[in-house]
């Protein structure tokens, strides 16, 4: 699982502790016969699976075949992850990947709804929450990805909240690839601490006016930007994990507009105009219109600040109860007509290679599998809310401050 919230005095000489303790324990694994022994018995079981008669026949049927990757296509980073992954599964597997770029997957969803289950031109899908809440209960998916996929025996379930995806069972119909922990990167002149509240979010939007905003919902970064306030406004209430009820929304949702009522008089464009994504927003933040930008990669500002996009003074911030934290994963649509070599696909990204190059390339994606997995590259977690309230947010939303 996830690390827990600590309180906001303790957290960094916890984390630094732990650290050392974690940096400790892997030095003495790495020469540790019982490490060596660990390694001998996962390793056959891998390589069972890889030499398996099924997956040798998924190897052979996917070869010559075309992979349509629908898949979000808003961040460089990303795209050029995506173009790199492609020339070595066309290397390795005989396997085209063509990423299809949408700004939002729900286009895809919307695809796969019209198709109702027949032929369709998407292969491979990149998405979590609502939209994979939707595609499972009309059983539109493929489904026993993981006994399929022989890197799925890598996925660090163990360490990483991997099974569920926005309170809704995976149960093989989608498979985890990485890792996202909303955040904030911000002028360091902002932000007093690198926690952060509602009250001290109000106060430093009243101290620089119009230098502050979030992007336009139903982006999800200003979906979760809404949800990391309504947790934190409602102490983290337990009726956000669960199927939002009538009464639920009636009680907890207020809460949310009451604050942003306060808020938008003081944000970018006094509320009237939203930046229609992060990409923008940062943008807008190199540009020094804004002074900060959000962020669901833990690792984006030292990227940022290597590549000498945000200066070094830069400082990453999260809320207080602990960053909202997700996995970002990948299904293939029952009327697929490239399933094995979308099943292919999905291995190699969940390969040590495309892992560690995720994590150290541009993008800065945590890895999800056990060789790879690095405390140091992850924040204090929060919880994500149940899939049902993304769209009752969106929708409110939109009602209230859409126009």
């Amino acid at each position: 699982m996830w690390l827990t919230f600590k309180s906001p005095k303790l957290i960094s000489s916890a984390l630094l502790s732990k650290r050392l303790m974690s940096l400790g324990c892997l030095l003495l694994l790495a020469i540790s016969p019982i490490a060596l022994r660990a390694q001998e018995v996962i390793k056959p079981d891998l390589a069972q699976l890889e030499n398996s008669e099924q997956w040798q026949q998924t190897l052979s049927q996917a070869q010559g075949e075309t992979v349509y990757f629908y898949a979000w296509g808003g961040s460089k980073p990303v795209n050029d992850y995506l173009r790199w992954a492609a020339t070595e599964i066309a290397s390795r597997y005989k396997v085209r990947l063509r990423h299809v770029k949408v700004a939002d997957i729900s286009e895809a969803v919307s695809r796969l709804k019209a198709e109702d289950g027949s032929k369709s031109a998407i292969d491979l899908l990149w998405i979590n929450g609502e939209n994979f809440s939707y595609l499972k209960e009309q059983q539109l998916l493929l489904g026993e990805l993981w006994s399929h996929i022989p890197n799925s025996a890598m996925l660090a379930t163990q360490q990483l909240s991997l099974v569920n995806d926005f309170g809704v069972a995976i149960d093989g119909f989608e498979v985890p690839w990485g890792v996202g922990q909303f955040n904030l990167m911000a002028d360091a002149k902002v932000f007093q601490q690198n926690t952060l509240t509602p009250s001290s979010l109000l106060a430093a939007a009243k101290q620089y006016p119009e230098r502050i905003t979030y992007p336009r919902p139903p982006e999800f970064h200003g979906t979760t930007f809404l949800k990391q306030l309504l947790v934190a406004l409602s102490h983290n209430d337990q009726r956000l994990f669960v199927a939002a009820t009538t009464q639920a929304q009636a009680e907890l949702l207020p809460l949310l507009w009451n604050y942003l009522d306060q808020l938008h008089p003081l944000t970018w464009q006094q509320g009237k105009a939203f930046p229609s994504s992060n990409t923008e927003q940062l943008a807008l933040l190199q540009q020094q219109q804004l002074l900060m930008a959000v962020s669901f990669n833990p690792n984006q500002l030292l990227k940022e600040q290597s590549e000498k996009g945000l200066p070094a003074s830069a400082v990453r911030v999260y809320f207080a109860q602990g960053a909202i934290t997700n996995s970002h994963n990948l299904a293939i649509p029952k009327g697929a007509q490239s399933p094995a070599g979308a099943k292919v696909v999905i291995n190699f990204l969940l390969s040590e290679l495309a892992q560690k190059h995720k994590l150290q390339g541009s993008w800065g994606d945590p890895a999800v599998i056990t060789p790879l997995l690095d405390e140091a590259s992850t924040l204090p977690a929060q919880q994500e809310l149940h899939s049902s309230w993304q769209q009752v947010i969106e929708d409110k939303w939109q009602q209230k401050y859409g126009a």
